[in-house]
């Protein structure tokens, strides 16, 4: 079976003046640590967090004393797994490997069809 594993990563980020900055420098230093392990296949993008009173999403940063924890979204498809727990491990042992140190969580995981192969 093949799925799409979706990860949350806690980026740390220092030296930073806003959020827009922190977010930026969290995604370039997450796609060259992949990179540099031959990991393009990889997607990252900035993650979202659901405003508690009004539920409308918003990005996922954090910045106090020149330091952001910034949340990303790591997306990878990963074939020939044997369940979605499989796939799973798969995926947070493949990424966890390049991005050492970094926290990460499953969000999601998704089946794929014949035709999206």
């Amino acid at each position: 079976m093949n799925y799409t594993v979706v990860l949350e990563a806690a980026w740390l980020v220092r030296d930073v003046d806003n959020a827009d900055d922190a977010i930026g420098v969290a995604v370039s230093e997450a796609g060259k640590r992949l990179n540099s392990e031959e990991m393009d296949y990889v997607d990252v993008n900035p993650g979202f967090t659901n405003c508690p009173a009004c539920g409308e999403p918003f990005d996922s940063v954090y910045v106090a004393a020149d330091t952001a924890l910034v949340g990303l979204i790591l997306e990878l498809d990963v074939f020939n797994a044997e369940s979605i727990e499989h796939a799973e491990r798969i995926a947070k042992s493949d990424i966890g490997g390049a991005l050492r140190d970094v926290p990460l969580e499953v969000v999601d995981t998704v089946e794929l069809d014949d035709e999206e192969t």
